[in-house]
């Protein structure tokens, strides 16, 4: 079996999804995992595919033709995945009154300690209220074996009170 993983963007409508797994299913791929979302009026996913490595060309010639309907697909063909990282996972939760740089400044000092950000997800909502808008991202992180965690974890709390946000880091078993 070959992975593709497929990257989708196109204007937001009913039946994307369905367009998508159709051509998966009618060249023998299995959907395996996948986030998507409606953001700004724009219908945005990431789809990882297994295809029997004889069906690859031909997947990848039918939903590039996914453009045709609207929706533009890039596909990367992988290699075989990649051992894990043996680090510690752990999630970051952070809420707090949004502002720009926000996720630039978190992930420069993740990037600092040699963190990998293997998930995130953001939204903005109005606070309730209080008025304004409320920032809140949720992430898996990655801190390779041998780093400093006390040292990440106070760098961390840290800029939370610098950027006066609430973030709780703790383990994912």
């Amino acid at each position: 079996m070959a992975t593709l993983v497929l990257t989708l963007l196109g204007t937001d409508r009913a039946g994307l999804v369905s367009a998508v797994s159709g051509v998966i299913s009618e060249h023998g791929g299995s959907w395996e995992r996948s986030q998507m979302a409606h953001l700004a009026g724009t219908f945005a996913g990431v789809v990882e595919v297994a295809v029997p490595t004889t069906g690859v060309d031909a997947l990848v010639a039918a939903v590039e033709g996914l453009g045709a309907q609207g929706l533009r697909v890039t596909v990367e063909r992988t290699a075989d995945e990649p051992e894990r990282d043996e680090g510690s996972r752990l999630a970051l939760h952070l809420v707090g009154a949004d502002r720009p740089g926000i996720v630039a400044e978190i992930s420069s000092l993740l990037a600092e300690h040699g963190v990998n950000v293997e998930e995130l997800s953001t939204d903005v909502s109005d606070a309730p209220m209080a008025g304004g808008t409320l920032f809140e991202a949720d992430a898996v992180v990655v801190v390779p074996a041998g780093a400093d965690t006390a040292a990440l974890r106070a760098g961390l709390e840290a800029l939370a009170d610098e950027l006066m946000v609430d973030l709780d880091l703790h383990d994912t078993d």
